[in-house]
Order: C-alpha cells, then sequence, then structure tokens
C-alpha cells in the first residue's frame, strides 16, 4: 500500500476514536445536573469542556491533515473518496458541535434545577441541613482544587499539542526545503555541463577570430602590395608616355620612328659590331 493511502486510513481510524471520545464527553456534559448534585456536577462542566474543545480542536486538525493528503493519492478514484470522505466529515464536524452546544444547554437548565432543589433543602431548618451544608462546602473545597489541577494539566496538554504540531510542521518544512535543494543541485549540475560546454565553444571561437584576423591581415598585405605593383607600373608608363611625347615635340624622333620601334622592340644595348672585311688582294 501506498505511503499517502496508509497515512489516510490511519487518519480514519484516528477520526473514529476522537468522536467516539466527544459523543463520550458530549453525553456526559448532557446528563450533567440530572442525579440531584447540581453544585458538585456544575463545578465538573468546565472539566468535561474542555476535553470536548480538544476533541473538537483535534479533529479540527486532522481534517486540515485530510485536505493535505487527498491531493497527493495516487490514483484519481482514490482522490474522489478522500473528498468524498473529507466532505462527510466536516458535516459530521458540525453536528458534533451542534450537538455540544446542546448539551451545554441542556446541562445549564439541569444544573440550575438542581441547584434551586438543594437551595431549597439547605434553607431548611434541622440537623440533616447542617451536615449537608458542611459536606457541600468540603466537597465544593475538594472540587474546585481538583478542577485548577485538571483545568492546568488540560492546558499543559493542549500546549503539548500544539508543540507536536509545530514540530511536524517544521519537518514537513525541512523536507521540503531538502526536496527543493535537491533539485536546485541537479539543475546546478545541469548548468554547470552547460557553461563548460559553453566555455568550450567560446575558446574554440576566441581562435578562430585569431585565425581569421591574421588571414585577414595577410590578405590586406598582398592586395596592398598589387595595389602597389600595378601603380608603380601605371607610373612608370605615363612617364615614359610623356618622355616619348617630350621627343616627338621636339622633333628628335618621329612617329614612326616610335611605331617602329614599339613594333621591334627596343634595340639591343651593346649590339655586336661584325668585324671590319680587308681585301688581302
Amino acid at each position: 500500500m501506498d505511503e499517502v493511502t496508509q497515512a489516510v486510513e490511519n487518519l480514519k481510524k484516528e477520526w473514529s476514536q476522537v468522536v467516539a471520545q466527544l459523543e463520550v464527553c458530549v453525553a456526559a456534559i448532557e446528563s450533567c445536573g440530572k442525579m440531584g448534585k447540581g453544585t458538585e456536577e456544575a463545578s465538573s462542566l468546565p472539566r468535561l469542556n474542555g476535553s470536548a474543545q480538544d476533541s473538537l480542536q483535534l479533529l479540527n486538525a486532522l481534517q486540515c491533515r485530510l485536505d493535505l493528503l487527498v491531493e497527493q493519492l495516487p490514483t484519481f478514484e482514490e482522490v474522489q473518496s478522500g473528498q468524498a470522505t473529507l466532505g462527510s466529515w466536516k458535516e459530521e464536524f458540525q453536528k458534533l458541535r451542534s450537538n455540544l452546544r446542546n448539551a451545554n444547554l441542556q446541562a445549564k437548565a439541569n444544573i440550575k434545577k438542581a441547584a434551586q432543589v438543594e437551595a431549597e433543602l439547605l434553607l431548611g431548618g434541622g440537623e440533616e441541613s447542617t451536615i449537608r451544608r458542611s459536606n457541600l462546602q468540603t466537597k465544593a473545597g475538594m472540587t474546585s482544587a481538583a478542577e485548577s489541577i485538571t483545568e492546568s494539566l488540560r492546558r499543559s496538554r493542549q500546549l503539548m499539542v500544539q508543540e507536536v504540531e509545530r514540530s511536524a510542521n517544521t519537518l514537513s518544512t525541512f523536507d521540503e526545503s531538502t526536496s527543493v535543494l535537491r533539485k536546485a543541485e541537479g539543475e546546478y549540475q545541469g548548468h554547470r555541463s552547460l557553461l563548460m560546454r559553453t566555455r568550450g565553444l567560446l575558446s574554440t571561437m576566441q581562435r578562430q577570430d585569431v585565425l581569421d584576423r591574421i588571414i585577414l591581415t595577410i590578405g590586406f598585405l598582398i592586395f596592398s602590395l598589387a595595389v602597389l605593383y600595378v601603380v608603380s607600373r601605371w607610373i612608370g608608363l605615363l612617364a615614359l608616355q610623356r618622355k616619348l611625347a617630350d621627343a616627338i615635340r621636339s622633333g628628335s624622333m618621329s612617329a614612326e620612328d616610335v611605331v617602329a620601334k614599339v613594333q621591334h622592340g627596343p634595340a639591343p644595348a651593346n649590339p655586336l659590331t661584325a668585324p671590319p672585311i680587308y681585301d688581302e688582294l
């Protein structure tokens, strides 16, 4: 059986036990004053009401715990069954509270009636009335001391119940915090691997950027040298053209000579002179 389902079953058993205790308290409160001892039973009424209030608080706490567990049940059918149980618990809780209120009203009426009867007996003369008054005073003192002790114990028990509930809430908060921390640790591990991968990619991109810069620098240098070469050749041609134009303009060379030089190429710098031929005859 699932842990949540087992917890719900335990809550149902505890609910039944607390309801039975509360019904016993309600019956005892309702019967107060019916035995003809109005003063004695009136002093025990706060103790019974304190026990009944403790039972009601415990039932309310059980409802809250069931409300938290219903949403965690594994199947949809169990969730619906748990919600139906929670609804019936709420109706039963309201019914028990109403029964407790009616029982207190009935107890007050019974105690008032019994007190009137006792007052009539006490106001009467005779030795029986004197003995009854002394017994009532002794029992009233003992009952008052017992009630004060019971009230102190009830308050101590209530404080202990509150501390236990607070400790349970603290433990549940610690469990939730632990689960959240584990999830955060898992996410951190995932982000750490992603960051390492991203760092590797950034290093690769940086190396590629340096390589691209080197390639661009070399290409720019080659392009600049080619441009300088082309410009220098173009400047040389312009200077040659200017010299030829000046030569033609000055008349030292004709246009036909220029065309012939261009077609046949320049004359050799050191032409081989043929040796003179002497006639031996």
